[in-house]
């Protein structure tokens, strides 16, 4: 965990103006500044951290690192004064790369996954693999950090200084190693940058994030960082193929000389999907690793699955693991929470199902994957978040009417919007068919009420989440537990 003192040197800095002082620690939130902190004024969305620097100086902060923007912003405040300035065209990876050398221990192997979908389950998969073959391992990202070590996570992937000093944490307790989710915003704002890769994995490109990220070409180069930038040149990249973007970047990794595993139905994939074959519990899969056909049994729902493991299979045999050891524990693999996730079952068999679908891609994919399981109706309950990316509404609402047999419209996380409005544009897409129910927890009821023998319903857009955010509100609401619920009620249970 980092000494007591480091020379900004040691951590990769050079002082624009003052001397190469001991630092004590790294801030990036000024209200947590103590005294020889290095305070990180980062340029922010609504305002430039370069603001908090008379704050930070009252806090006796011994260095600031910043950009020409902060600096200039800075200027008065740091006038007369000899506090170190370092300043940099890249504030956010100088941070990064310094939390790491302030730090210093990680796991000491270590993979990252990025895309769209699919982060959650590859990132879990690849940590319940380790485990299965008795490695101390853990995973971070949307659920937390789950494994060897446990914490809770405010973000997919969290700031360097949270990062780095969860890392060392884990490191210190022993875990040897983790998989970690890279986020878009996580690469773009360089977080991960200092992280030591052994191998990074790619799932899909689809949309999303378009209320932060400017235009697709932008969230694509935001992903493509993970490998362009983050992994190291002898580090491993894993890619669905089946993607476009996979192969575009196959060829950015070929290029800088990484080894790459190939994994989807194409003839050149190292990892291959044969075929699948489905009933009520899980599929059968059958696959070929550099040609050689194996035969697994996955206790999960949902084709898509598939891919996610054989994801999370490549990148533990990427990091140097036995690949028929790999195979042999795929059919002890459990469902993440959240994701495909079965909820509850009815006494009449019906069955259902929570997903953290949220996006109209999800959304289709989720259903589609769940209908070969299922031999009666199909039930979708979709709604949009808001405050977010307004044009996926009328889309959402659209993938569950293209793909379900009943949808029933009702509120997300609203947050500090109309939430009739944006049912309203979820309706839109969703068509005169469905049924549009506000309250969610009535039209969980009303979803569960309507399931007769061998249907099956999807509750679609927050999985895992443990509340409701309503306003600036967060309200106690978990989707499988109202299922549960539901189901006991109309059972006659309680």
């Amino acid at each position: 965990m980092g000494s007591a003192t480091k020379a900004l040197s040691e951590l990769g800095l050079t002082a624009l103006h003052g001397a190469d002082v001991q630092i004590t620690g790294i801030s990036v939130d000024s209200r947590q500044i103590k005294p020889g902190h290095l305070f990180a004024a980062m340029p922010g969305v609504k305002m430039h951290g370069a603001e908090f620097v008379p704050y930070a100086l009252r806090m006796q902060a011994a260095a600031v690192l910043t950009d020409r923007e902060g600096a200039e912003i800075a200027r008065e405040a740091l006038a007369g004064t000899d506090i170190a300035l370092v300043v940099t065209e890249d504030p956010r990876q100088a941070l990064a790369f310094a939390a790491a050398l302030w730090f210093g221990a990680q796991p000491e192997t270590m993979i990252a996954v990025t895309g769209t979908n699919g982060k959650t389950s590859v990132a879990s998969f690849t940590r319940q693999i380790w485990q299965l073959l008795d490695f101390e391992a853990a995973n971070i990202g949307t659920t937390g950090v789950e494994g060897a070590f446990s914490a809770p996570s405010a973000h997919t992937t969290p700031e360097p200084v949270t990062l780095h000093r969860l890392l060392a944490d884990m490191a210190a307790a022993g875990v040897t190693h983790a998989a970690m989710e890279a986020s878009s915003h996580g690469l773009a704002q360089r977080r991960l940058d200092g992280v030591r890769l052994a191998a990074a994995g790619f799932t899909n490109f689809t949309q999303d994030h378009l209320d932060y990220h400017a235009t697709f070409d932008e969230y694509f180069a935001a992903k493509a960082g993970l490998f362009t930038r983050v992994l190291p040149e002898d580090g491993v990249a894993v890619l669905n193929i089946d993607d476009p973007r996979g192969v575009e970047l196959s060829k950015y990794v070929t290029a800088r000389g990484q080894r790459l595993i190939a994994i989807g139905h194409a003839d050149w994939a190292d990892l291959r999907l044969l075929g699948q074959r489905y009933d009520a519990t899980g599929q059968d899969v059958r696959f070929s690793w550099e040609g050689r056909p194996f035969m697994t049994r996955l206790p999960l729902i949902g084709g898509f699955q598939a891919m996610n493991v054989l994801t999370a299979a490549a990148l533990v045999i990427a990091c140097g693991a036995d690949p028929e050891a790999v195979f042999a524990v795929l059919p002890r693999l459990g469902t993440v929470r959240g994701r495909m996730q079965l909820a509850a079952t009815r006494e009449n068999g019906a069955t259902v199902f929570v997903d953290y679908a949220h996006t109209p891609d999800a959304v289709e994919t989720a259903l589609k994957a769940l209908r070969p399981h299922v031999m009666g109706r199909l039930v979708a309950i979709v709604g949009a978040g808001g405050d977010r990316d307004r044009t996926k509404r009328p889309l959402m609402g659209r993938a569950a009417a293209e793909n379900a047999d009943l949808v029933i419209v009702t509120d997300d996380n609203p947050r500090t919007e109309d939430p009739a409005s944006i049912r309203a544009a979820v309706l839109d897409g969703a068509g005169p068919e469905a049924t549009e129910i506000g309250d969610r927890a009535e039209a969980i009821l009303r979803g569960v009420d309507a399931l007769g023998p061998g249907d099956a319903l999807l509750i679609a857009g927050k999985g895992h989440e443990s509340g409701q955010i309503i306003g600036t509100d967060v309200y106690p609401f978990d989707d499988a537990e109202q299922a549960s619920v539901a189901v006991a009620a109309l059972d006659g249970k309680i």
